[in-house]
């Protein structure tokens, strides 16, 4: 039973990934299952979108959480974020499609904790003077964590940017020198 779940939970992602328009009998068909399995699981498409977001939230959350911030710059505590969330905006990079649909306010919503804490790391290197004081931390945190998974969807698409271009592309819209930002991306993608 769970493998069902999983299994529609991951080709819905991929698919909606790819089509954020889909519907539950293309995820069924994806899926191998019949529709009324899907429904089984998600009585509706809302629910299996709320479904994604919720994992991705946690998944991002952890991923925020394992950086070390304490000890380190916040641009460094930056890029080694993009370097952790990278594998992860490759899998939930439909949350921004659907971020900006009826089920907006939601996935907003389950976002709500990731766009705070870095917000927080971002206000932090406003104030350290690492990052430019042109727009207020949230929506300057937003912008370039957004970066991250345009980047990312460009990168399934032909393959041509990585996660150093999501690193840097990233720290520049921060306001952080681009020789840096480069140096920074180097580091953090070494390991």
């Amino acid at each position: 039973m769970d493998d069902t779940r999983n299994r529609i939970l991951d080709v819905g992602r991929d698919l909606l990934g790819t089509n954020p328009d889909a519907g539950m009998a293309d995820i069924a068909a994806a899926a191998g299952v019949v529709r009324r399995t899907v429904y089984g699981h998600f009585p509706a498409r809302s629910d299996l979108i709320r479904t994604l977001a919720e994992r991705a939230a946690e998944e991002i959350t952890d991923a925020v959480q394992d950086v070390d911030t304490a000890d380190v710059p916040a641009d460094a505590a930056w890029a080694e974020f993009v370097a952790r969330v990278w594998p992860l905006a490759h899998r939930y990079r439909v949350l921004l499609a659907l971020r900006r649909g009826e089920q907006g306010d939601e996935i907003h919503a389950l976002l709500a904790s990731v766009d705070r804490t870095l917000a927080d790391l971002v206000r932090r290197g406003q104030e350290e003077g690492a990052f430019g004081q042109h727009l207020p931390a949230l929506v300057l945190g937003q912008l370039a964590y957004s970066a991250v998974f345009t980047i990312a969807d460009i990168h399934r698409a032909d393959g041509t940017l990585d996660v150093r271009a999501a690193t840097i592309t990233s720290l520049l819209t921060l306001g952080v020198p681009g020789s840096r930002a480069i140096s920074l991306a180097e580091r953090s993608t070494a390991h």
